[in-house]
């Protein structure tokens, strides 16, 4: 059997999850994406991978203590090394027949050895028609992001300075 290219965590959203406003905290959220790309990323790799790139998270609507959480996360597009995946947050209450989607994003995961160099990892073939929409969505994505990339560029120098202003 090959490897799987999608995984869902179900789980409550818990008091210590709470922000000030009495929702689910934001960076709870990015947490519970994190661990379930990593889980599918180092599944479908079949071994360790490292996040190297989120983008576009997209807080739809909050999720209220107390909810039932899902968490699916899908292989979208490989790389030599990389894999792209599409990571939706949905919630409902224990008692609700629906989940409703609160939260997507992309994030990209490189499977790497002992060392963290980057490894090969198995490629994604869609076989579906909405597994060939999500990988052209990824490889859309991909183009965006060389743009952002070159306009982030001189903030993201190791002597770049966020307090100069360039007032002087």
């Amino acid at each position: 059997m090959g490897p799987h290219s999608n995984l869902t965590l179900q789980f409550l959203s818990e008091p210590t999850d709470v922000n000030y406003g009495g929702k689910v905290h934001g960076g709870a959220v990015m947490k519970w994406i994190d661990q379930a790309g990593y889980a599918c990323a180092s599944q479908w790799a079949g071994r360790y991978s490292v996040t190297v790139y989120v983008g576009g998270i997209r807080f739809f609507s909050p999720i209220l203590i107390g909810e039932v959480v899902q968490v699916r996360a899908s292989v979208i597009h490989t790389g030599t090394s990389s894999m792209h995946l599409a990571i939706d947050v949905f919630s409902k209450g224990v008692s609700a027949e629906r989940f409703v989607k609160k939260t997507h994003c992309v994030v990209v995961f490189v499977a790497v050895d002992a060392q963290g160099r980057p490894q090969p990892v198995p490629r994604f073939v869609p076989s579906t028609e909405a597994e060939r929409q999500k990988q052209a969505y990824a490889l859309k994505l991909m183009e965006l992001r060389k743009d952002l990339e070159q306009a982030m560029e001189p903030f993201l120098r190791p002597d770049a300075d966020p307090t100069d202003a360039g007032d002087s």
